[in-house]
């Protein structure tokens, strides 16, 4: 019986069609962050240009360009005021914090830190060398509260952008084009396949787009959900409502980053609710209030896990728990923090195009069986 030959002509374009197109991406990786943004954007705005189209008046219909047109304006109408609201008060609180006094911070948990450092020494840990938790805990308070971080992160946002005037044209103008036209990406991208895929691999896509539109929405909705909670009860706990806002965009935000992303942004919101309020009395006033401020973290984290996620994750991408966990798990060890974002997108995709293409596989079946 004949072998097969896996070398053909074919078989070798396609690998090579593959290694370009890596290649492509790697060379212009900042060209494709600008088409993705633009496609999540048109993807979750796309409905309001759906409903522009049911208006008419008489016979008439709205062009598509102008329903495009208006819808990438209120994109930037929102975006705007979003930045334009919280820009300020996180400057403001980086200010803030840049001015506190990391020695106050250690003379207040004075005496915790004097328990901790004598049942080190019973312990004998380490060598001969005297354990100074205070020193220890002053550096790692100045790290965290040090503004330089912040503005290291916004540098480092800014040179993976680029020029950001540049950006946001070039994100407006694909968006544009996404939006008025939105077969646009399929018709390039299926010319790459032979004609009897063609079908398969459209109803794929359309597939595809359905689950992360459901996706992206519910994301935005969650994190909609977790800022308004946590700002609402830093609020009622005493904290602020300034300060109960930055802490709650950096629990929505860090919120993105699946199973460790919560515990993140409630130490850090902890820390920030401490750190503006070293004024308190300790023991009267600064350990309930970081009382309160974990009981509110519970209490998000609770509503999180029984009303958000189980929409955003259970029906939106139709996959079960313990796979987005093995799947977000390897992305992280593969990429970190940006592969567990984008674990789970990706891993839709993956699952639709095996679905259409690999459903004669038992474990194909078995993982796309509810898509």
């Amino acid at each position: 019986m004949a072998t097969k030959n896996w070398f053909t002509p074919r078989t070798l374009l396609v690998l090579a069609g593959i290694i370009l197109l890596g290649l492509m991406v790697w060379r212009f990786s900042s060209i494709v962050a600008y088409i993705l943004i633009a496609s999540v954007l048109s993807l979750i705005a796309r409905p309001l240009v759906s409903l522009m189209g049911r208006i008419k008046i008489g016979k008439w219909k709205i062009p598509a360009s102008i329903r495009a047109l208006v819808t990438l304006v209120v994109i930037w109408t929102v975006l705007f005021s979003f930045f334009r609201l919280f820009i300020p008060l996180i400057a403001n609180e980086a200010q803030e914090l840049s001015n506190v006094d990391t020695a106050l911070v250690v003379e207040e948990f004075e005496e915790p830190i004097q328990y901790l450092e004598l049942w080190f020494s019973k312990l004998n840990l380490g060598d001969d060398a005297t354990l100074s938790l205070r020193e220890e805990l002053q550096q790692q308070i100045a790290s965290i509260l040090n503004i330089k971080v912040i503005t290291d992160l916004v540098a480092t946002i800014a040179s993976i952008l680029g020029n950001v005037a540049w950006a946001i044209f070039a994100i407006s103008f694909i968006t544009f084009f996404l939006l008025r036209e939105e077969k646009l990406i399929t018709e390039y991208i299926v010319t790459v396949f032979p004609k009897d895929k063609e079908k398969a691999f459209r109803h794929a896509l359309d597939s595809v787009k359905h689950l992360l539109r459901r996706y992206f929405v519910g994301i935005l909705l969650q994190m909609t959900g977790i800022l308004t909670l946590v700002t609402l009860g830093m609020t009622l706990v005493g904290v602020g409502f300034k300060h109960g806002l930055v802490i709650g965009l950096l629990a929505a935000v860090l919120n993105i980053i699946p199973y460790v992303g919560p515990w993140i942004g409630a130490s850090l919101g902890i820390i920030l609710g401490v750190a503006t309020h070293l004024h308190l009395d300790f023991s009267t006033e600064l350990v309930p209030l970081m009382g309160y401020m974990l009981l509110v973290f519970v209490i998000t984290q609770l509503t999180d896990n029984t009303v958000f996620q189980p929409v955003i994750f259970g029906t939106s991408v139709y996959a079960h728990p313990i796979e987005i966990f093995i799947v977000i798990m390897m992305a992280g060890s593969l990429a970190g923090i940006v592969g567990m974002i984008l674990a789970i997108p990706t891993y839709t995709v993956i699952r639709v195009f095996a679905k259409e293409f690999f459903n004669n596989f038992r474990v194909v079946q078995k993982l796309t069986e509810k898509i």
